[in-house]
């Protein structure tokens, strides 16, 4: 039966797998703690993508004979497949472990509750469900990806209490240092980032990791251009080192070779021809967006980041691509006059756009406040998307 002390130990094997941010994916992120008898923690992992071993062998192999007869805490479920390396639950039961805490099921449908039942049946005792919500949340990617083949689109906008994202005389930064630092957290938790090049002319931006922390492949920067107009010019273009793709729908040749010449891959996608939520709406010449996230699933891109325009925002919407909404508010509100709100479209928003009641919250970044929620839930039942 678990207690206190259980809690206790998930705890740092979740803080153990968030150490994977940035060099785990496209695997899941994994901590693993193995405690003696005595409350001693005699071994510990985390899982990082380029050293193939996982986080739970990798605590056995620092516990060495001290695993033996000890509890193993792990945030999610021994795998019970081979696949870069061998299945982990075989691993676990030949160090000797007597018993197992995990947090939850893997998603992979590969594994999915095999893991457990193998440790069963070789006598462990295996208890599941603690901190269970906790380790969802920070494996939300890897489960969209593994289910899907597509990954985790989270939508983050920064805006006024009256919801404009630009403007004259709005300044470059509506929010505070506070929750930039947090936006750079996000793009160091994301594989991909995602605007429009309406941004990128607007703004100049980089569109760059810039927590400091270490990860394992550049965070990948992700323009839409529909008819490749992003500038030569642009620092995005000027610091590519082939972490950056244009996704557009009419290429000239010309400029594709230019961009292509500078370390900027180029991929044309076919227009967008239609919305799945609402009937024979017309294209606006953009690249099918469905199209473009399988484009980057098929890349191992798990999670991407959209930081985009009002038009992207809203397009993003509409297609019903959108899993999670992180939006900043500054306390300012700056009127109607030559501003930019967070969405335009001429076609408007699907109907039924709400975020799920039982996974609003509300932070504070200094001054800011955000407001996160989930628009999908990555771990239930599939539904159509494109």
């Amino acid at each position: 039966m678990a207690n206190s002390a259980d809690e206790q130990f998930l705890r740092q094997a979740l803080e153990l797998a968030a150490r994977g941010h940035g060099l785990a994916s496209p695997n899941p992120l994994v901590g693993a703690v193995i405690v003696d008898e005595n409350g001693l923690v005699v071994g510990s992992g985390t899982h990082i993508y380029s050293e193939r071993k996982h986080a739970e062998v990798l605590a056995i192999e620092q516990a060495g004979p001290l695993a033996r007869g000890n509890t193993l805490y792990l945030n999610l479920e021994p795998c019970s497949h081979s696949g870069r390396t061998g299945p982990c639950a075989e691993a676990v039961i030949a160090a000797g472990i007597a018993r197992v805490v995990c947090c939850m099921e893997d998603p992979n449908p590969l594994v999915a509750g095999r893991g457990f039942k193998r440790l069963r049946a070789a006598g462990i005792r295996v208890e599941t469900g603690i901190l269970e919500a906790e380790a969802r949340r920070l494996n939300e990617s890897f489960a969209q990806y593994i289910r899907t083949g597509l990954p985790f689109v989270t939508l983050k906008a920064a805006m006024s209490l009256d919801g404009k994202i630009a403007g004259s005389p709005i300044p470059t930064y509506i929010t505070g240092a506070t929750s930039r630092r947090r936006v750079h957290e996000m793009r160091h938790a994301s594989d991909a980032i995602m605007v429009g090049v309406g941004t990128v002319i607007a703004d100049d931006p980089l569109l760059t990791d810039r927590s400091g922390l270490p990860r394992r492949r550049p965070l990948l920067r992700v323009i839409l251009d529909s008819r490749l107009r992003l500038p030569l010019s642009s620092r995005v273009v000027e610091t590519a080192q082939h972490d950056v793709v244009v996704f557009c729908s009419f290429a000239e040749e010309n400029k594709r070779r230019a961009l292509e010449a500078r370390g900027v891959r180029v991929e044309q996608v076919e227009i967008e021809k239609r919305c799945p939520c609402i009937e024979q709406l017309p294209h606006e010449g953009r690249p099918d967006l469905y199209r473009v996230l399988k484009m980057l699933g098929a890349d191992q891109i798990t999670s991407l980041l959209v930081e985009g325009g009002a038009a992207v925002n809203w397009a993003c919407l509409r297609a019903q691509l959108v899993d999670k909404l992180m939006i900043f508010y500054a306390p300012q509100i700056f009127g109607p006059v030559n501003t930019v709100p967070w969405l335009s479209g001429q076609n408007g928003l699907p109907p039924n756009i709400e975020l799920r009641p039982s996974n609003i919250l509300v932070q504070r970044f200094g001054e800011d406040f955000a407001v996160e929620g989930y628009l999908r839930d990555p771990y239930q039942p599939l539904r159509p998307r494109g």
